[in-house]
């Protein structure tokens, strides 16, 4: 009913907020857009393929009546059970876990999680009721997923992962929709982990802890990765006891957002668990390479991401802590070898500070990169900045400065604006005896750039471990397996 504010006047929401259709919010983007392609400035397309909109309302919802009017603890357990997490630190899965999170080491988006996760869990089901019932077996079944930094997606793939199991062990007849419950245990991964700017790990885990909390794990476990055990601990705690997460249910339900995105996973999944099963099943399919030849064009495609920066790893791709030269860092145990590659992003990256940090030890001094900036205030600082993270990145000592006259470095990068860089140039490199590179792609200049003695350019096309690589060799570094 109507509320009276401080000084009298009556509020009434629901006529002082009417309702705003879809089309006329459309409208007023449309507008604000100014012709340019709705689909290439607000929707995002996910490494998994899903087309995810600007915004999302209550028509997106339209027809999951049988996902939303759901109580926790409820078939088809989309809402989880209603209960707390165990923190589980300590916990290693059983050896006859179904292990969805080694196909997420191995390269596997969310979907190829899922689809081939549930196909490994039905095999396994399969094989348990052919002497035993299946509401006897299916809860004895434990499932571990990993969750990734896609933090609206991981929260969402739990959710989908227990109405697909839901729908599997259904097939197979259980008396008590109880058995058709999902056991998830969920850990943080390692492959989106580095040895460099290792606090940086910390920060992934709890981002990484939030969506299993949210997503509704039944046990957690978040791995320390070259950070002291305790503080990953102490993330599930702060979770519970400052955060009082434990004391909601299904946090995310009702969202538009994660409801629809549950949704378009679970599709998808249960479609490539369809074709899973045409191929004979999760075993035959991992046997005759099927999956592993689809992971590896995952992997393949967020390595070149990642190369390219399109996506940033932080203190690794990006936004590297030059003063880092060695870390002291402790791994956790690597699950043994297997038929899935279990391979993280950051290795390219580390093998090249490795390599840099190794010519220092047998030369005495790391490689010195000068960013030599003039004229134009805004983009001598913007291509200063972007050449400091890029080559930072490789573990070179970084100098900003205006005068190149009596350096020390080992490689001189212009940074300027293009209609200043022949001048710059043509003063510049007849007077060092160094590599000068440039800043920037000022593809009408390269020609006459090149003549003037600049030997590269840095530039967003880029590719990160290729660039860096080759000039790892023409410094004369040797090179490391």
């Amino acid at each position: 009913m109507p509320e009276a504010d401080a000084g009298g006047e009556i509020l009434n929401l629901s006529a002082d907020f009417p309702p705003v259709s879809t089309e006329t919010w459309e409208a007023v983007i449309a507008k604000d857009l100014k012709g340019a392609d709705y689909e290439k400035k607000l929707v995002w397309r996910s490494e998994e393929g899903l087309d995810i909109r600007p915004y999302y309302r209550q028509e997106a919802l339209a027809e999951l009546a049988d996902q939303l009017r759901v109580a926790p603890g409820r078939y088809p357990f989309v809402r989880g059970t209603g209960r707390s997490w165990e923190i589980a630190q300590n916990a290693k899965p059983g050896p006859k876990a179904v292990r969805a999170d080694l196909l997420h080491e191995a390269g596997a988006h969310a979907i190829q999680e899922l689809g081939y996760g549930i196909a490994a869990g039905v095999e396994r089901l399969a094989a348990l009721t052919a002497t035993l019932p299946v509401d006897t077996v299916a809860p004895q079944i434990e499932f571990v997923f990993a969750v990734g930094p896609s933090y609206f997606i991981e929260i969402a793939k739990l959710r989908a992962a227990r109405i697909l199991w839901a729908q599997a062990v259904t097939a197979f007849g259980p008396q008590d929709d109880s058995a058709c419950r999902m056991r998830l245990h969920v850990r943080t991964p390692q492959r989106n982990k580095s040895a460099y700017d290792r606090y940086t790990n910390l920060l992934r885990v709890t981002t990484e802890a939030l969506s299993a909390v949210v997503g509704g794990c039944d046990q957690l476990t978040v791995e320390p990765f070259a950070f002291d055990a305790h503080l990953a601990l102490n993330v599930q705690r702060i979770l519970k006891e400052e955060s009082h997460l434990d004391a909601v249910a299904d946090a995310a339900g009702g969202s538009y957002y994660i409801e629809a995105l549950t949704d378009s996973l679970a599709r998808e999944a249960w479609k490539l668990f369809q074709q899973t099963e045409s191929e004979g099943g999760y075993a035959k399919a991992l046997a005759s390479g099927s999956i592993g030849k689809a992971l590896a064009e995952t992997r393949a495609a967020r390595a070149k991401a990642y190369s390219a920066r399109r996506r940033a790893l932080v203190g690794v791709n990006n936004y590297p802590n030059v003063e880092e030269k060695t870390p002291e860092a402790e791994f956790p145990e690597a699950e043994p070898a297997g038929p899935l590659p279990q391979v993280r992003l950051a290795e390219p990256f580390e093998k090249i500070r490795r390599r840099t940090t190794e010519h220092a030890r047998a030369s005495g001094r790391y490689p010195k990169v000068l960013l030599l900036k003039r004229g134009d205030v805004k983009m001598k600082g913007a291509r200063s900045n972007f050449c400091f993270n890029f080559f930072g990145c490789a573990g070179f000592d970084m100098v900003e400065a205006e005068e190149y006259r009596g350096t020390d470095a080992d490689l001189i990068i212009l940074c300027s604006s293009d209609a200043e860089y022949l001048a710059f140039a043509q003063e510049v490199c007849p007077n060092v005896k160094v590599p000068v590179l440039l800043a920037g792609n000022p593809k009408e200049q390269i020609e006459a750039l090149q003549a003037a003695g600049v030997q590269g350019f840095i530039h967003m096309f880029s590719d990160a471990i290729q660039t860096l690589t080759q000039w790892q060799d023409k410094l004369g570094m040797r090179s490391t397996q």
